[in-house]
């Protein structure tokens, strides 16, 4: 059996049982002298530890980042949107109404959010062996039923006042509230977004882009109030519907983030960086069969490489010790890989994979 290496994705102590552990002192094997020197400058120039405790830190402070960030935007939009609601109530605005609906929903994504965030945080287990990242999508599907509704709530209450004209009255008031709900959309729109990337959070920057949206929106309200202000009084739910249809675009760029997300999508380029550093390990002939994908706001990764078949078990893993390390080196947000090393065929040898055969789709 060719000899693997990789990391049991558990927050608990964590033993290897090969005899080496992942400190800055461990020896590359092959590798040559001058390679470890350039390694060794690397590490002096941006320290890290590759010990599961700290992998395990960094996660537990990038899922903390998240709901900070979750709970500074929800109190913000939650002020927004109470002080647009009682503008609302005063004014009768169908599309301030839409705006104000819209921007509490925004609000209240934070919280499956949140919820996924601390679950993230479990540790593995028997039943749940790669943790409880996957949270962080099912909140995803979550927040795209939330941006869903509320579309059908605007839609509705638009038709029902075109069926049914009302005067608007507070113009000011009403086009004062779409101003504050712009300023408070786009101050949270970058929050959320530099956090999210920063951590790796698809959801997050996909929440921080619908506020972006959902503060162009409010503007729109003026829109609405303008006309009203001048005697058109089917501004007002014109400028609803108008609303709801940017929430639906707001649905498509969600549906499609969740979707990638849950299918395991990961970015080309990605993929493309891992195998290039893993091509230049030393020992590494080749790059077989590479797989990465997102686990909440972690990566995980597997692949096969292939080594020189005379080298000894201890030897190939060491090997795939220095591609492990390469990976965490160059993807960003990977918390480890399980690398499976291959022998390199020799002329006329029967292929070590033959008995797998029948098991491949």
């Amino acid at each position: 059996m060719s000899p693997q290496h990789g990391h049991a994705p558990h927050d608990g102590p964590h033993h290897h049982g090969h005899g080496h552990h992942h400190g800055h002192g461990h020896d590359h094997g092959p590798a040559s002298a001058a390679a470890r020197w350039r390694h060794r400058l690397t590490h002096v120039l941006t320290p890290h530890s590759h010990e599961t405790a700290d992998k395990t830190d960094r996660a537990l402070e990038a899922s903390t980042r998240g709901l900070r960030a979750l709970w500074i935007s929800l109190a913000v939009l939650g002020v927004t949107a109470a002080a647009q609601a009682v503008v609302v109530v005063l004014s009768g605005s169908v599309a301030l109404l839409g705006d104000t609906v819209h921007n509490a929903a925004d609000a209240l994504t934070a919280l499956p959010l949140g919820v996924a965030f601390v679950l993230g945080r479990r540790a593995a287990n028997r039943r749940f062996t790669y943790g409880y990242g996957r949270a962080e999508d099912i909140a995803g599907l979550v927040i795209v039923l939330t941006i869903a509704a509320s579309a059908a709530f605007a839609a509705w209450t638009a038709v029902d006042r075109l069926i049914d004209p009302r005067d608007i009255t507070y113009l000011p008031a009403v086009a004062a509230a779409a101003v504050i709900g712009f300023l408070g959309n786009e101050w949270v729109a970058r929050y959320r977004i530099r956090v999210g990337r920063d951590i790796g959070s698809a959801a997050l920057v996909a929440d921080g882009l619908h506020a972006r949206t959902d503060g162009f929106t409010s503007l729109a309200v003026l829109i609405g109030a303008g006309g009203a202000a001048v005697g058109w009084r089917l501004a007002d739910p014109l400028v609803g519907l108008a609303i709801t249809a940017a929430i639906l675009l707001v649905l498509r760029d969600a549906c499609r983030e969740v979707f990638r997300r849950v299918m395991d999508a990961v970015d080309p380029a990605v993929v493309d960086s891992a195998e290039h550093a893993l091509k230049h390990v030393p020992g590494v002939l080749a790059v077989g069969e590479l797989r990465m994908r997102w686990i909440g706001h972690r990566l995980r990764a597997e692949v096969a490489i292939v080594v020189d078949g005379a080298l000894s078990v201890r030897a190939a893993h060491e090997v795939a010790v220095a591609a492990e390390h390469a990976l965490l080196h160059a993807v960003p947000k990977l918390t480890g890989a399980l690398v499976h090393a291959d022998p390199a065929p020799d002329p006329g040898a029967p292929d070590p994979h033959a008995v797998l055969a029948h098991h491949s789709a």
